[in-house]
């Protein structure tokens, strides 16, 4: 009989353990006596019986259910194995580690700016940390429906909301690059509260929020390093002509098109050299008017009647010829 008892026991314990899962659940198994649960570091164990929390139990070891579990159940405190039955239940094991995501924007984050309408692209990257906070909403709205329950679970509820999130307080905080990067921290908090009420509904908290300093899109990097690098040599006329000029071959030779951004920079810089020629041409007028107004033109260096060199005389010295 000893035996058999035996053979019938089982361990109650998280099988098949993985870093990213933040609770597996150990079900349609029968418990009988003899029986012991096993918690390792980090986890808290939570006895459910016919969908109700009968006991969360939090300390780490190997404990017999029959004698350590059972006297701590809530409505199954009297209960006793028979020979032949045991205790069907469901045992919860819940990963109390903080973890750590990366995040990143899925599309591009439209800044406001005066002169792109239709706002400056830069995309933002960073971290973000969670921890399982209430045990009873987790259960309630996620455990009861599922076995389990992974990082990348939260992480696709975090990125759904996470661009709208990002361009709210993004607007909020300035409209320049370097204006938002100064109030960083507001930033992160602002979200961080945002993202923790939201995640809050499942029982799941947000322990922390960091932004990485906000990227250009790759069009919008290329045009600033060489806006950058030209005006280190101090001609922008020179550098708008080139920038338009590759802006129009790249037009012809991309089959994708030109991203809405790049138009409008290019745009603008078509507008700077297109000033910046008119200028040139009114001053080379100007230049050109005055030349023939202001000098005087020049006399004969000898007399048309006899030959004698005059020197820029009226009347010829020789002849008296009237020369002008």
């Amino acid at each position: 009989m000893g035996l058999f008892g035996n053979q019938l026991a089982n361990v109650v314990e998280w099988e098949e353990y993985r870093d990213d899962v933040i609770f597996w659940k150990w079900t349609n198994k029968e418990i009988k006596k003899g029986s012991r649960l096993v918690i390792r570091p980090g986890q808290d164990a939570i006895f459910m019986y016919n969908g109700k929390v009968e006991g969360i139990f939090t300390d780490e070891g190997s404990f017999d259910i029959e004698s350590d579990i059972i006297p701590f159940l809530s409505t199954l405190k009297g209960f006793k194995f028979g020979f032949n039955s045991g205790m069907r239940a469901e045992v919860l094991f819940v990963n109390t580690k903080e973890f750590t995501v990366k995040w990143g924007t899925k599309n591009p984050v439209m800044l406001a700016s005066p002169t792109l309408p239709g706002g400056l692209p830069v995309r933002a990257h960073g971290t973000f940390s969670f921890k399982v906070s209430d045990y009873m909403c987790l259960i309630d709205t996620i455990a009861g429906v599922k076995k389990q329950f992974t990082v990348e679970d939260v992480r696709e509820r975090v990125s759904s909301s996470l661009d709208t999130l990002l361009m709210t307080w993004l607007s909020k905080a300035g409209s320049s690059v370097i204006e938002l990067q100064q109030k960083s921290i507001e930033i992160c908090d602002g979200i961080k509260g945002d993202l923790d009420m939201e995640l809050f509904k499942i029982g799941i908290s947000i322990t922390n929020f960091t932004m990485a300093p906000l990227s250009y899109t790759e069009e919008v990097a290329r045009m600033t390093d060489k806006a950058a690098a030209q005006s280190m040599v101090g001609d922008m006329n020179k550098y708008s002509q080139i920038a338009v000029a590759d802006s129009l071959g790249n037009a012809r030779g991309s089959n994708a098109g030109v991203d809405m951004a790049g138009m409008q920079i290019g745009m603008m810089m078509g507008q700077q050299m297109a000033n910046s020629m008119a200028a040139g041409m009114n001053m080379q007028n100007n230049s050109g008017v005055s030349g023939q107004m202001g000098t005087p033109s020049a006399g004969p260096k000898f007399c048309p009647q006899c030959g004698a060199p005059v020197s820029g005389a009226k009347f010829c010295p020789e002849c008296g010829t009237k020369l002008q």
